[in-house]
């Protein structure tokens, strides 16, 4: 179990960039929590953009569904990449982060998860997973799916 805890972070940190963007290894959750309560730095939005093509500019929206981040949020993160994000604006990040890297365990590649994230699911009554990510309660929904998801069991 504490392996695969291990192994969750390490996935989470590095679809956020890494050790390149997040400026140290991630080991733990407890490293996690010091560096979330810290703020992540801004260059990770830059990098999620960049790596996750359904938050590109195709569509705007999707970046303020997944992490509670506008367009113009992430320009002036761009303008100036140290400033970290706030606690909450990181949390969000992480969580976004580690639902696309479950995900993309389960279904196999980041592009199939994508496109899970994007589909009605009819255990959400057919509610797309990425639109349910702005509320504690809508991705506890989406992680019992996935859950649901790794154990066989749909209904």
């Amino acid at each position: 179990m504490e392996t695969e805890v291990h192994h969750d972070v390490a996935r989470t940190a590095e679809l956020l960039g890494g050790k390149k963007v997040l400026q140290h290894l991630v080991h733990n959750r407890l490293e996690a929590h010091d560096l979330l309560q810290k703020g992540l730095p801004g260059g990770v939005l830059d990098h999620l953009v960049k790596s996750v093509s359904i938050l590109g500019a195709q569509s705007q929206t999707s970046l303020e569904k997944a992490v509670g981040i506008s367009i113009r949020t992430l320009q002036r993160h761009r303008e100036t990449p140290t400033k970290r994000l706030s606690p909450e604006q990181s949390g969000r990040t992480w969580k976004f982060a580690e639902i696309l890297s479950h995900a993309t365990e389960l279904l196999g590649s980041q592009e199939a998860a994508e496109a899970w994230m994007e589909q009605p699911a009819m255990a959400l009554n057919q509610r797309k997973p990425i639109d349910l990510l702005s509320t504690t309660a809508g991705v506890e929904s989406v992680e019992e799916l996935l859950t649901r998801i790794e154990y066989g069991v749909y209904a």
